[in-house]
């Protein structure tokens, strides 16, 4: 079991608009191959589409109530665009209305019934509220970012009309303790290292960020994303009250417990003491190497790990590239099995693994060598998908295969089936060959 330790992310921002976009689906040549399915709802008492739908628009149940089959809805989108909407099946629970135009739905857009479909029935209907979009912060190479303290819903930034920025965009931080702990001209950055930048000043609600390092077309930033500040001598315990709560659980009912931000001896000490204070049976400890911290106070750790009968080290992967560099990430991740061989603690390989597979159905080439060299660790995690029992047994077969070539960082030296194949010859006179031991000699003739 996983004690999730503090989490350091992104703040919520203010929903976005409420807008349900609705289109058909069309072939490389934009010919319609399937309408857009729009599934229409009593606002009272709305019910789930029972199959796949673009969207689903709450309406009036007495309206809901007239519609037919085949009649036509008209309405003016948010653009200003007249669209029609096809009434395809009309059911106990709502109605199924297809559209073969893009459309822009708001709350209030009113659908209109076609002419002479009912004398003196109620002809018009206005959409319900609709869910807001998620919203999100575009930033590109040079924008400001502000970091502020609280957790204030943040927004994207605000432009003139001639497209300058009038205010920066704002975003909160989930812990605030940090800002006590960063300095200007520290690194930082958000969302796994999709977003990096450098901070300029620090105040005493805010951070100002300057954002470096981003694809050139920018990035979109969203709440609850992860924040790593490397350079930063942040002074957050690994145990959180959260963690400390969830313990007896875990020290009652799990044969390992994972220590998430593991950074130094004293974060180990702590683990051990409260095990040992729920006087319960002792759950062997992992520590999760996910920190610049927590890779160079690794051997001091181990140390205080190796006090208890059973422990292992995590490569936590993903925040260790950011936190380390992920040009740095190979080297690191050596050394990290390497001290471990040597304490004679197992390791567990983690993070990405396999993970096109186990999500797409189709890894690629790079995982396929990266969970090969997995096999040198005593362990490897597989990540949740929809394809994850193929990606079991597609990783049990490269590891069957590289145990006999590869044990910890000792190469085996196992005899090659390549060696068993001699080469097929092309010249036209043959060679004169000699056999030594075995082996096949060429002498030219």
């Amino acid at each position: 079991m996983d004690l999730a330790g503090p989490k350091l992310r992104t703040g919520p921002l203010e929903p976005g608009p409420a807008v349900v976009r609705i289109h058909p689906q069309r072939d490389v040549f934009g010919r319609i191959t399937a309408p857009a399915r729009v599934w229409l709802t009593a606002e009272t008492a709305p019910r789930p589409a029972p199959s796949a739908a673009s969207a689903s628009l709450p309406v009036p149940a007495g309206w809901l109530a007239l519609l037919r089959a085949g009649e036509r809805l008209e309405f003016t989108d948010a653009r200003d665009s007249k669209r029609t909407f096809k009434v395809a099946d009309v059911t106990d629970n709502g109605c199924w209305a297809e559209a073969t135009q893009t459309a822009y739905i708001v709350p209030g857009a009113v659908l209109r019934r076609e002419h002479g479909v009912c004398k003196g029935c109620e002809r018009e209907a206005s959409v319900g509220d609709l869910p807001p979009r998620e919203n999100s912060i575009l930033l590109k190479p040079d924008d400001l970012l502000i970091l502020t303290r609280d957790l204030r819903p943040g927004r994207p930034s605000t432009c003139d009309s001639a497209g300058q920025i009038l205010a920066p965009a704002t975003i909160g931080c989930t812990i605030p303790g940090v800002f006590d702990d960063v300095r200007a001209g520290e690194s930082i950055w958000f969302d796994d290292g999709k977003i990096g930048g450098r901070i300029e000043m620090v105040e005493k609600t805010r951070a100002l960020v300057r954002i470096t390092q981003v694809r050139l077309r920018g990035e979109k930033l969203r709440g609850d994303k992860g924040i790593n500040l490397p350079d930063s001598a942040l002074r957050l315990a690994a145990m959180t009250a959260k963690d400390l709560e969830d313990l007896p659980f875990v020290a009652e009912h799990a044969d390992v417990v994972e220590l998430s931000f593991a950074n130094t001896p004293r974060d180990v000490e702590y683990l051990q003491q409260q095990l040992a204070r729920l006087g319960r049976r002792q759950p062997a400890i992992v520590l999760k190497i996910e920190t610049r911290r927590g890779f160079e106070n690794l051997p001091e750790m181990l140390l205080a790990a190796m006090r208890a009968p059973c422990c292992g080290v995590m490569i936590a992967r993903g925040d260790l590239a950011v936190e380390c560099g992920f040009q740095r990430l190979a080297e690191v991740q050596e050394e990290i099995l390497w001290i471990c061989e040597a304490a004679h603690v197992p390791v567990t390989w983690a993070t990405q693994v396999l993970e096109t597979l186990a999500k797409e159905g189709m890894p690629s080439r790079a995982e396929i060598t990266d969970a090969a060299m997995g096999e040198r660790a005593e362990c490897v995690m597989l990540n949740k998908g929809p394809h994850i029992h193929r990606a079991v047994r597609v990783l049990n077969e490269i590891l069957v295969h590289m145990q006999s070539h590869q044990n910890k960082k000792r190469s085996m030296l196992r005899e090659l089936h390549l060696a068993h194949t001699p080469p097929q010859s092309h010249v036209q006179k043959s060679p004169e060959t000699i056999t030594v031991s075995g082996e096949i000699s060429v002498v030219a003739p």
